[in-house]
């Protein structure tokens, strides 16, 4: 048996609401936003890959005016030389 190379992120599961329709104007599913080829990567696809593809779902999702009370809190940010 193999190992997969560990990620420091944790596993991140598909985005997919089982509302499964490509919309042809667009390309992208019209539940979860992903296009034909997200979609079809998502399960060979790394965490740090499936990451950026949580990211362009976000921006599609504002875009959109689809946004969650997730897309809505800001991000904290690192602090630096706190000491």
């Amino acid at each position: 048996m193999t190992d997969k190379p560990k990620s420091p992120l944790p596993e991140i599961p598909s985005p997919c609401v089982a509302i499964c329709t490509i919309n042809p104007a667009t390309g992208q599913c019209m539940g979860c936003l992903r296009t034909v080829d997200e979609i079809g990567a998502w399960p060979r696809a790394s965490n740090e890959e499936r990451y950026e593809i949580l990211q362009e779902l976000k921006e599609r999702r504002r875009a959109a005016g689809r946004t969650s009370a997730a897309d809505q809190r800001p991000r904290r940010r690192e602090r630096r030389g706190s000491a």
